[in-house]
């Protein structure tokens, strides 16, 4: 079978992926044409052919926890989201969709809750991570536009990373940066960021500014280039507007003014302002740590202020650059994913109104937006909403106030869910669950963060009764009474809707606009074709030709089949790799705008019970909830719990030891982490991941903490600034037990902490409890209830535990407790002996002593993902000669796929020297 060429469903890169069988399983591979990623993939990515079994999936449709007949739910969803919308009117239904969602399944969905319901609630949990960013540039440009490209990335001269570790949170982009610099030694970069991240590894200058300070910086930095002459006149006086009232708005902002309000040393932001103002090529990367604020849209604007105000907008190596979190994120915004949008980058004006009302020959259009993610949920709690269908997400998790979000669902008389997971933390509270495919079944198209649109390709049958996302949408919009405008037969249909939409009456007017696939013939790097035979001429026409579309006269199916990577908006002659370079902007009056943003501290500052700022996000191998990542033991070698970041001085000052474990609380909630010292943290300020639901810990969840505080324009909740409590956890005992089944929740401390992790050939499951040990180990033994010796070793007075099951010489469970957990042994060599067929007298001897025989290899807590190259072999290989990151590569390949694990082995490197010198 020749490779399927597709799209990679985790981060905005949109790295294009090559799969192709390989025995009984798949080998996925980068795509080297695809010119977001030329061949790479980072650790998630590399490992996407381990994640694709069925284990967990839902596999047919279920109605109050039974097993259903598609009929039966579609008709049920049907019914009853009609007799709320007759009982209650059209607002008291909503729809919660999601980034992982293909552009075609968000499409229809859209088109049925504004369009025919006629209710702007539908909105997406991209809302959680970029929407300041869509206010910030439809404030200044006028309407959603990225206006650079993953190019300018590489052939900046400077380059002000801001918010973003994506040297973890978008790896592959990162490396092509890192490649960069190496070819240009000259190149600066300089990262802005509250912690060190891996990020800073290639910085020059790292800014650890105090968390929410950004705007306040780049004030500064404008009102430097004010005082400097380092401002673009010509380009000011001729395509921006609004800069008479934002530069005196910066006045007063001086160096030891911005110095102390953001907790830098002067020569620092002297230095960044120096550099900035010297170099014309800049390119600023702004992600969540400017997003996710309750002043996200002001810090978005402060950045795109000085770009404006230097002319540096979509030119090569010279912009402005969000970068999105998921795969589709621009995608939902294309289609009007977002509540305060209609489709195609339309809005709720007159004009949008009739134009896609008239598209869609929709009468019950919706006429003004709908509520906000953290609104529509706060509107559920109160009663308002009785019917929400929640499409591809977890919010239960993933919202702030999560154990709020929990307590609506439950109140909620109609919850529906579509995923492909059969108990989420959100989905065990649904009345309806319908199984929808995954990544590998769906057929559709995704966008990037640099607008570049790309296939998925599905290369699986659909397993059991799983559907796609667009097909259910479409048929219960039949069953609502919708027919006519839900005949779509596939996604190409549907693509070729949304592509004559977007060109409809557009004539350049609006950014988004695909109309040169419209037009034969379409040729983008030798391959794609036309999509449809309705000219661009016809774009201006006042019928819409949906009708046309819909029953499929209009499209070419080889060439949705066959279309190949391009950039929006589209023309004849092929798609634009930069926007704006022309200085004409999507407004009135074509000019860009400045505005006098004013800086903002957060909402919620910490105090005298909560002292300290919690910051939240992403790490190297872990995706979102883990529903896809979790599957594989790879990802899950490098972290495998919950974890708080903490300034050796505070760990010191609260009685906290590295390796134990800390409870997090404030007002929302608490949560249950374990602790990780690290000089890199700032004092006063923690940092906890996003990834760990209730599938994988019992009291993990970060979401449970962060306060509901958005920001007023955006809605983006502010995930980077919650006060928080910590304190030790006073656990009565530590442990782990190790099995080759997976214990239920239940089988871990009841009350205490469990986390799970899945091994190569068996599970984890690390525990605190508070109960005696022995209670703990009585029930353990009763759960493991399994044909076998057990072997078993204890010192109450010393609250030391250990025991092992074996049955033929073969090890299937062995647990460890003790009173302190760092008196834990490691559980690398543990884990290794579940690869055994039977256990040498060695390895049986040394198996309750927790340590391998002397002769036994230990590699070690590993650290790249990619090849699990540990810790250990790695301090082996240093101790060899391996004097160098390359030296490394060469020696265990370590650090030569993805990249992401290069800046440890560089900190691993670091530590060894002085030893072996």
């Amino acid at each position: 079978m020749n490779p399927i060429r597709t799209t990679c469903p985790y981060c905005g890169v949109g790295c294009g992926v090559l799969v192709s069988r390989a025995g009984d399983g798949w080998n996925v591979r980068g795509d080297p044409d695809h010119p977001a990623n030329f061949g790479r993939l980072c650790s998630k990515g590399a490992a996407l052919g381990e994640t694709l079994d069925l284990d967990e999936r839902l596999l047919h449709p279920e109605i109050a926890g039974m097993r259903a007949t598609w009929d039966a739910a579609l008709d049920t969803v049907a019914e009853r989201f009609a007799a709320v919308i007759a009982e209650h009117g059209h607002d008291a239904v909503a729809f919660y969709v999601s980034g992982q969602l293909l552009t075609e399944d968000y499409y229809v969905a859209n088109k049925l809750m504004k369009g025919f319901i006629g209710s702007g609630n539908i909105d997406t949990n991209s809302r959680l991570c970029m929407s300041s960013a869509v206010a910030g540039h439809k404030r200044a440009f006028g309407t959603d536009t990225v206006p650079g490209c993953y190019e300018d990335l590489e052939i900046a001269d400077l380059l002000v990373l801001v918010g973003s570790n994506a040297a973890w949170t978008h790896p592959v982009a990162y490396q092509r940066i890192v490649a960069a610099k190496k070819a240009r030694p000259d190149m600066r970069i300089v990262a802005i960021d509250p912690r060190r991240t891996a990020t800073c590894d290639i910085a020059d200058l790292h800014l650890a500014l105090k968390p929410g300070s950004d705007a306040w910086l780049f004030k500064g930095l404008l009102n430097h280039l004010k005082r400097e002459d380092a401002l673009d006149w010509a380009y000011i006086e001729a395509h921006v507007a609004g800069f008479g009232a934002a530069l005196p708005a910066v006045s007063g902002y001086s160096i030891p003014g911005v110095a102390a309000s953001c907790g830098l040393d002067e020569a620092d932001v002297a230095e960044f302002y120096r550099l900035f103002a010297a170099t014309a090529k800049t390119v600023t990367v702004f992600s969540q740590g400017i997003n996710q604020s309750s002043s996200g849209v002001d810090k978005v604007n402060a950045i795109l202020n000085v770009h404006l105000a230097c002319g540096r907008i979509g030119l090569p190596g010279a912009t402005p650059f969000s970068i999105t979190g998921q795969p589709n994120a621009m995608g939902g915004r294309e289609v009007g994913g977002l509540a305060n949008q209609l489709a195609a980058h339309m809005e709720f004006t007159p004009e949008g109104l009739d134009r896609v009302g008239r598209f869609w020959n929709a009468p019950n259009l919706a006429r003004q937006p709908g509520l906000k993610a953290v609104d529509l949920f706060q509107a559920v709690a109160a009663g308002k909403i009785k019917a929400l269908w929640i499409m591809a997400t977890n919010p239960a998790v993933s919202l702030p106030e999560a154990d709020r979000v929990v307590e609506a669902l439950r109140a909620c008389p109609f919850v529906v869910v579509s995923d492909v997971v059969a108990n989420t933390d959100t989905s065990v509270h649904a009345h309806v669950k319908l199984p929808a495919a995954a990544w590998g079944e769906k057929d559709g198209t995704v966008t990037n963060s640099e607008r570049r649109i790309s296939r998925q390709r599905p290369f699986l049958d659909l397993p059991g009764e799983a559907r796609p996302d667009w097909w259910i949408v479409n048929e219960v919009a039949k069953r609502m009474g919708y027919s006519a405008g839900f005949g779509h037969a596939g996604p190409a249909e549907i693509f070729a809707e949304h592509a004559a939409l977007s060109a409809f009456e557009n004539g350049g007017t609006r950014d988004f606009d695909l109309g040169g696939l419209l037009a034969p013939p379409f040729e983008k790097g030798g391959r794609g074709g036309d999509l449809a035979t309705v000219p661009p001429a016809q774009s201006s026409e006042k019928s819409p030709p949906a009708h046309l579309l819909q029953r499929g006269e209009c499209f070419s199916l080889a060439a949705y089949d066959t279309l190949a990577p391009f950039q929006w908006p589209v023309t004849s002659s092929g798609g634009t790799a930069r926007m704006f370079s022309d200085g004409r902007y999507f407004t009135p009056d074509g000019r860009a705008r400045m505005l006098p943003v004013m800086p903002r501290p957060p909402l919620h500052a910490p105090d005298a019970r909560h002292p300290f700022t919690l910051n939240s996000g992403r790490i190297r191998d872990q995706w979102h909830t883990m529903t896809r990542t979790g599957k594989t033991a790879r990802l899950l070698a490098h972290i495998d719990e919950p974890y708080l970041e903490i300034h050796p001085h505070d760990a010191h000052r609260l009685g906290l030891k590295d390796g134990a474990l800390a409870r997090l609380a404030n007002d929302n909630g608490e949560m249950l982490a374990r602790v990780r010292e690290s000089r890199e943290q700032q004092v006063g300020s923690v940092f906890a991941p996003i990834h760990w639901s209730g599938r994988y810990s019992g009291r993990g969840r970060v979401g449970a903490l962060v306060s509901a505080v958005t920001d007023p324009l955006s809605g983006q909740p502010e995930f980077k600034q919650t006060p928080v409590a910590v304190a030790a956890y006073p656990a009565a005992w530590h442990g782990f037990v190790l099995a080759r089944e997976e214990l239920a929740s239940a089988g871990a401390a009841e009350g205490g902490y469990w986390a799970k992790v899945r091994g190569k050939s068996c599970w984890r499951h690390e525990l605190a409890g508070d109960e005696p040990p022995a209670e703990y180990i009585e029930k353990l033994r009763t759960r493991l209830d399994r044909p076998g010796d057990w072997i078993a070793m204890q010192d109450g007075a010393a609250s030391r535990h250990r025991g092992a099951l074996i049955r033929d010489g073969r090890l299937l469970a062995v647990y460890f407790l003790e009173r302190e957990a760092d008196r834990l042994p490691p559980r690398h060599w543990l884990e290794s002996l579940f690869e055994r067929d039977a256990l040498s007298d060695a390895e049986r001897h040394a198996l309750l002593l927790g340590r391998p025989p002397q002769d036994a290899p230990d590699c070690g807590r590993i650290v790249c993902a990619c090849f699990g190259v540990g810790e250990q072999t790695l301090a082996e290989a240093i101790a060899a000669g391996a004097a160098s990151v390359e030296a490394l590569g060469i020696k265990l390949s370590a650090g030569t796929n993805c990249g992401s694990c290069i800046p440890e082995l560089k900190r691993l490197l670091r530590a060894q020297r002085p030893a072996a010198g």
